[in-house]
């Protein structure tokens, strides 16, 4: 007697290849979202300045001209400074009108010249050298991207711990017996700046030339490292 094959329909075939896709989505109970946060204060070690040619006259040429020689000549006595770095920023220039805003009277124009440095006082010499022929737009403090790389790498590691207490205490809490870790995400906080201003700092060294450099607190800021997970509690 012939042996007799059924063969499978598409939706059969459709719901088998499901199963283990079913078996995934149940539903999974006593489930925890927890967050811990690790955190430090770090030395700022990089300073950054930014200086500024700016002039207006009638003849936008030789306006120019005059503020690409006091940037070329700032960036040739810069570079004589070991260990700063030299780049410029932004430049513009726009067209001043008379008192009735009909006519263009001169053009006025204003270029950027950023230096870096971790060596604060060469730096700070540096800017005060140049006040002869530029003006200080803007000073501020940064942490250095290798020295935030490495408080962060030490800080991921402070910021699992400080979860897995976290989800110790939740677990002993809850009256469970243990827990199983269901996800966990770290990210990076970001920095948060120290909350007091640079004005008083950057008017001291706005002077004539030959100002005298300025004494530096670089300050701090804070880095911290967060931990967001989700933590499943064993019950007895």
């Amino acid at each position: 007697m012939p042996r007799l094959f059924r063969l499978a329909t598409p939706l059969v075939l459709a719901a088998l290849a499901s199963l283990p896709a079913l078996a995934e989505e149940a539903p999974r109970y006593n489930q925890i979202s927890l967050q811990a946060e690790a955190s430090r204060e770090i030395a700022h070690d990089l300073m950054r300045v930014t200086l500024y040619s700016e002039a207006q006259h009638k003849d936008p040429a030789q306006l120019a001209g005059d503020i690409t020689r006091s940037l070329n000549a700032a960036v040739e006595r810069a570079r004589q400074v070991a260990g700063v770095k030299v780049s410029l920023g932004n430049r513009n220039s726009h067209p001043v009108y008379d008192d009735q805003g009909r006519r263009i009277v001169a053009w006025r124009e204003r270029a950027e010249l950023r230096l870096e440095s971790a060596d604060f006082a060469a730096l700070s010499q540096l800017s005060a050298d140049l006040l002869g022929e530029l003006k200080i737009g803007d000073m501020r403090f940064a942490i250095a991207d290798a020295t935030r790389k490495k408080n962060e790498d030490t800080l991921l590691q402070d910021a699992v711990k400080a979860f897995g207490e976290r989800a110790r205490l939740t677990t002993q809490a809850l009256g469970g017996s243990g827990y199983k870790l269901v996800s966990l995400s770290l990210n990076s906080a970001g920095i948060v700046p120290p909350p007091f201003p640079r004005v008083a700092m950057m008017k001291s060294m706005d002077r004539e030339a030959g100002a005298p450099a300025q004494e530096i607190e670089a300050g701090s800021s804070e880095v911290s490292i967060r931990a967001d997970g989700v933590i499943e509690v064993q019950m007895p």
